[in-house]
């Protein structure tokens, strides 16, 4: 038998190992997507970096514990869906938001693919008011990306009950690999994702992006005034992206106040997204600084910076977008949080 000090001792890390799983628990958030046959929701989440666990089930309608012929009779107002738990410590839900948009038909509300009725609709079941306003946003912005040609008609709601789904749905691309590519081939789904997702916007959409002065800066090499652009003067801390991509281009750390009337840096965030090209435009011959992904233009480089570099990035604000540290974790960007604890 235990003496009652090697019990004391076994319960406290009984009760330490429960208060740690608690613990890491509550660091973990849920998020909920319909996106029509849901063996083909589970795969893109399961392989993000940050997903724990991906559940296949049913939610969005007042039956309870409904089974899947249940659900495919239509009758229970049941959607079939994906509850994913993520660490937001690794992935935010905007990433989870942006590739769920990646995997459906958005502007099809009766269905996905050969699945039609109800139970197959597409929708975003937010948990919180934080996830329903980025939902909100992101269809917003898909919506005037000029991708599709008729609305986006996806559901965004309050996420209520889900139900588990029988044991053999889940991980269904692992247990039938080849039933589930070819279900995947023969719905049409992959032909549509390919076709949507990889096609280059044309140069009419980009215009509906972007704000007059942001096209004539970013596309035509224009210059906005000095000291009345939206940035020149701010100081709050923060990185600056590409307004047409959103790739990090420029930080708070390296921001200074060279006298210019533009925002100008030290320095890029992340060198590998900056090119520079010659420019011998208006008589003078000068380095043109451009993202790398979109090739934007975004202003120039001088060497008549402060001695740390001895650079000097003048960029146009027009160019940039600007995302306070506070936001940075929560629109995917948290990598760079740690450079103003430096």
């Amino acid at each position: 038998m235990f003496g009652k000090k090697v019990w004391t001792l076994i319960l406290m890390l009984v009760l330490i190992n429960l208060q740690q799983r608690v613990m890491a628990d509550t660091k973990h958030e849920i998020a909920t997507f319909a996106g029509g046959c849901f063996w083909c929701m589970e795969h893109p989440f399961d392989e993000m970096d940050g997903v724990l666990e991906v559940v296949s089930g049913y939610t969005g309608g007042n039956t309870k514990n409904p089974t899947y012929q249940e659900v495919c009779s239509g009758r229970t107002g049941h959607t079939e869906a994906v509850q994913i738990r993520f660490d937001p410590s690794k992935i935010n839900y905007s990433q989870l938001l942006d590739k769920f948009w990646k995997q459906i038909d958005p502007t099809d509300a009766g269905g996905q693919f050969v699945d039609r009725g109800s139970q197959y609709r597409p929708a975003v079941f937010y948990h919180n008011d934080k996830q329903m306003q980025l939902a909100i946003d992101s269809k917003d912005i898909l919506n005037r990306s000029g991708r599709f040609n008729s609305r986006i008609e996806t559901e965004i709601t309050r996420a209520g009950t889900f139900y588990m789904a029988e044991e053999y749905h889940q991980d269904y691309y692992k247990s039938c690999p080849l039933p589930y590519k070819s279900y995947r081939v023969g719905s049409g789904r992959d032909r549509f994702l390919k076709d949507t997702w990889e096609k280059e916007l044309p140069e009419q959409n980009l215009r509906k992006e972007l704000t007059p002065l942001q096209y004539k800066i970013t596309q035509e090499c224009g210059t906005e005034p000095p000291f009345k652009n939206e940035y020149w003067d701010n100081k709050r801390e923060g990185i600056y992206v590409d307004v047409v991509s959103g790739e990090p281009l420029f930080s708070s750390v390296d921001k200074y106040d060279s006298g210019s009337g533009w925002p100008s840096f030290t320095k890029p965030l992340d060198p590998d997204n900056i090119t520079q090209v010659a420019d011998r435009s208006l008589f003078m011959e000068r380095i043109e600084v451009k993202s790398k992904e979109a090739d934007s233009h975004l202003g120039h480089v001088f060497n008549d910076g402060p001695d740390s570099t001895g650079l000097r990035f003048c960029i146009n604000s027009a160019s940039l977008r600007f995302i306070p540290k506070e936001d940075m974790q929560e629109e995917g960007y948290g990598e760079y949080v740690g450079i103003f604890d430096k």
